[in-house]
């Protein structure tokens, strides 16, 4: 499998301002009708590059016919219902519309729906797409965060040619990938021996602690060692029952981790990672630092392979009888990527 030879890299942070980049739509390259349907909902998560071989073209023109080319080949050879990609950038330096901000992908299966897919045409086999190309693409996904199609912490994986699939290990996010975990041994956690957790994850689940909660680093390594304790001197766990503990000092605190199995919803503890926010939040939702701080975590979990990409978020409450992760917190989490009630 030989990966491609370039990358786009953006930092989502310090990204500036961009008009809305000419797209040449669909009616001026004459396209089909888009038959289509699957919705896509913003922001998105992901950014996922491709390059197409042997369309070569420079201008609006030959480019335009390369497209209904692939617009033909895509449906009446493949059987799909139209061009694979969000958008198209051609060598000429035109972004060319293809199934637009608003409908589904096909380009890479279990990421169509988190995901803008842009391809690269019209460049010589063996060559990267022109500088203008690669400027057409940073200004349309600029503008895409800015229009809120997608996420200021968007991950763009590497796509590998030949095999669609996602190289975890070499990703690149416009941020670091992971936020700062305090391990176990900055809490002092009891040492402990309990199952092996079989990753990646098929689910994640979202838990309130229902107790104290805490905006300072010490005070939330207290809570983190007491939570422990009464998990295993009253209910008889072999440890402290989540994977991680996100407290409102934006930390995230290690649990059992990533390789344990927690104790957190029976039938679910081998096959979903149990995240809890530290507190009570029935009637007020955790703060912005700790609800980043979760979803970074999140990200981090699918980049690293911990999480399987087409995972399902769910409530405590979706999964058992019980009122966590709170009504306030419940109304926020059903809103991120992947909630499935």
């Amino acid at each position: 499998v030989r990966m491609l030879p370039w990358l786009l890299v953006f930092s989502a942070l310090s990204y500036q301002a961009w008009d809305a980049p000419t797209v040449v739509s669909r009616k001026a390259w004459g396209a089909g009708p888009l038959t289509c349907g699957a919705p896509l909902t913003p922001p998105v998560t992901y950014v996922i590059t491709d390059q197409l071989p042997g369309l070569e073209c420079q201008e609006q023109g030959v480019c335009s016919e390369a497209l209904r080319g692939l617009q033909s080949s895509s449906v009446y050879t493949r059987g799909w219902c139209d061009v694979a990609y969000n958008f198209l950038v051609g060598d000429d330096g035109r972004v060319y519309e293809g199934v637009g901000w608003d409908i589904q992908g096909l380009h890479t299966p279990g990421y169509n729906n988190i995901s803008l897919g842009i391809a690269f045409f019209g460049n010589k086999i063996g060559s990267s797409p022109s500088p203008a190309a690669l400027s057409a693409a940073e200004g349309l996904i600029s503008y895409a965060i800015q229009k809120g199609h997608l996420s200021p912490r968007y991950l763009q994986p590497l796509l590998l040619k030949e095999k669609i699939c996602l190289d975890p290990q070499h990703a690149v996010t416009p941020r670091k990938v992971c936020p700062s975990i305090i391990p176990r041994s900055a809490w002092k956690a009891r040492e402990t021996h309990c199952p092996a957790m079989k990753l990646p994850a098929k689910y994640v689940i979202i838990i309130h602690t229902a107790d104290a909660s805490c905006n300072v680093s010490t005070d939330c390594q207290t809570i983190v060692r007491n939570i422990q304790s009464f998990h295993m001197d009253t209910w008889d766990f072999c440890d402290i029952g989540y994977h991680f503990l996100v407290g409102e000092d934006g930390g995230v605190y290690e649990g059992v981790g990533w390789h344990i199995q927690g104790s957190h919803t029976y039938g679910y503890n081998d096959i979903a990672l149990g995240i809890a926010f530290m507190g009570y939040f029935v009637e007020k939702p955790p703060n912005a630092a700790a609800l980043e701080a979760a979803q970074d975590l999140i990200q981090c979990a699918v980049v690293n392979g911990y999480l399987t990409p087409n995972y399902l978020l769910v409530g405590h409450s979706d999964v058992t009888n019980i009122l966590s992760p709170g009504q306030a917190l419940y109304n926020i989490i059903k809103t991120w990527p992947h909630f499935k009630q």
